[in-house]
């Protein structure tokens, strides 16, 4: 494995294409956008040296309100390039959200673009200090970004920092209360691309890579950091992920690594056109961000003819290490560690156990993050010396796969996004309408989804349209993906011998 030295910035993967000789091949591809690695040097610079104009220097966080699209990739490797700190957040966060997170990063400038502009405005529009970049004129609240690069040179030299400073920040959903921001430091990026992105799927120069959601660890790779590494093309699209939009882009585009979730493999599956559709480009179907279940993966074998392989990766890893790979897959498991990456199986007293019993994984390896900021607590509690504890509950098999059996907490994964039941319960209750309420997880057709099961308020009576109030009210108090997909309304729900309602009952 390549050790990058000492004195790194990790914008530097872009020097080195350059130096390479791909500065006209195509970096980015967005809808009729083609960018070249030359053109997004250029950028990327000129974004450095327009946040050196607005006085951001080494080591200030910048927050990133962005849509998957080419100026998330410049917006993230200009804060790089100067020795800011760019901090990814999901642009679906609740309006408020924005205001917490500016406030605990202690960031003085958010670079957003639409539809987020006007929500960003309206969440910090007290906060009189802070600089609000987006495209277009300048205007209340917010500056252009776009006369700023205009004015700005198009050459950097890249910041002195440290392979192991602080580099960017990725947010990882809580059980309880906000995400919490997780710190990567520069040498991090590179060691998953060494690992993961060229050992296991052997990428190159030739690969046109397609990824969604560019604030997840999964998709930051890639979508982002992986094509950068090898010199290989990403394409971009801020689109909704719906079936018709993917198999468009894959019959646009041509991509030979494609980078979904569960939920999104299924949705094609189920999809009419995906009948007629031409999928031979790509080379390496990757899931990750949820258990694939066996029954999607034998499904889109027998109708594509091509394996999918998955894997498990952490936002505190950074990405994925351990991953079924070609020719070497057990269908259900998680498959075996990716070279770089150590991984164990402890019980309650944090001693390894004996292959074939169930016990909590840890992982160690080269891009294990730095902290949880301003969570000391949280962060002693996770990382374990040089062990990373994911919070997954495992079992190894004979020949060294992995099986996932389950969370040590009641966080499930629903689309590659992080939700709490216990959440979820919190908002239900403070309806009028319900009087007690349990959410539990439910597999529906191979797919984790949330089921919460209702008492009414004496007198009301369930109906579909109170079920759509419900989830709308979840939708309007958390994150829009925060709600549970089936609702069932009931009478009691089930007590346990000291009269307490239990959630595991329900899944009984």
């Amino acid at each position: 494995m390549t050790v990058v030295p000492d004195r790194y910035n990790v914008s530097t993967m872009l020097d080195r294409n350059l130096a390479l000789g791909r500065s006209d091949k195509t970096a980015i591809i967005c809808d009729d956008q083609r960018i070249s690695f030359g053109e997004l040097f250029a950028r990327v610079c000129r974004m450095g040296n327009a946040l050196l104009r607005l006085d951001v220097r080494a080591g200030e966080r910048v927050m990133l309100v962005l849509s998957d699209t080419p100026f998330l990739a410049v917006a993230f490797w200009g804060a790089l390039r100067i020795g800011a700190v760019p901090c990814l957040l999901n642009p679906a966060f609740q309006e408020d959200a924005y205001r917490h997170f500016v406030l605990e990063a202690g960031a003085s400038l958010v670079v957003t673009d639409e539809p987020w502009v006007e929500r960003v405005a309206r969440s910090l529009g007290d906060i009189r200090s802070m600089v609000i970049l987006a495209p277009g004129a300048s205007r209340d609240r917010t500056t252009s970004v776009d006369e700023l690069l205009a004015a700005a040179g198009d050459t950097l030299a890249p910041a002195g920092t440290h392979r192991e400073d602080m580099a960017f920040w990725l947010y990882s959903s809580a059980s309880t209360g906000r995400p919490k921001a997780i710190v990567h430091a520069h040498q991090g990026i590179p060691a998953t691309c060494e690992t993961y992105a060229r050992q296991t799927l052997g990428i190159t120069e030739h690969d046109i890579c397609f990824a969604r959601a560019l604030y997840h660890a999964y998709g930051l790779g890639g979508g982002l950091t992986f094509p950068a590494w090898a010199g290989a093309t990403s394409v971009l699209s801020p689109r909704r992920p719906t079936p018709a939009a993917l198999l468009e882009i894959i019959d646009n585009y041509k991509p030979t690594l494609l980078f979904l979730v569960p939920a999104l493999y299924k949705a094609i599956l189920d999809d009419h056109g995906s009948t007629f559709a031409d999928l031979a480009s790509v080379r390496r179907w990757l899931s990750a961000a949820e258990p694939l279940s066996p029954e999607i993966w034998s499904r889109w074998r027998d109708k594509f003819d091509a394996e999918i392989m998955d894997g498990i990766g952490s936002t505190e890893l950074l990405h994925i290490f351990c991953s079924n790979a070609p020719g070497a897959l057990k269908v259900g498991s998680s498959g075996k560690p990716v070279p770089g990456y150590e991984l164990r199986l402890v019980g309650d007293d944090g001693l390894p156990i004996r292959t074939g019993n169930v016990g909590r994984l840890q992982v160690r390896g080269p891009s294990s993050s730095m902290e949880y900021w301003r969570q000391r607590t949280k962060t002693q509690e996770v990382i374990v010396g040089h062990w990373v504890a994911t919070g997954d509950i495992y079992r190894l098999d004979d020949d060294g796969y992995y099986w996932f059996e389950g969370r040590e907490d009641d966080m499930v994964k629903i689309a590659g996004e992080w939700v709490s039941p216990g959440q979820i319960e919190g908002v239900l209750i403070t309806h009028p309408a319900v009087a007690e309420v349990a959410v539990t997880p439910q597999n529906v057709d191979g797919l984790s989804r949330i089921r919460a099961s209702v008492v009414l308020a004496r007198g009301l009576v369930g109906s579909n349209s109170l079920a759509r109030e419900l989830q709308k009210w979840c939708q309007d108090h958390l994150e829009r993906y925060k709600y549970a997909h089936i609702i069932c309304f009931v009478e009691h729900l089930p007590r346990n011998a000291s009269g307490k309602g239990g959630r595991p009952k329900l899944n009984a």
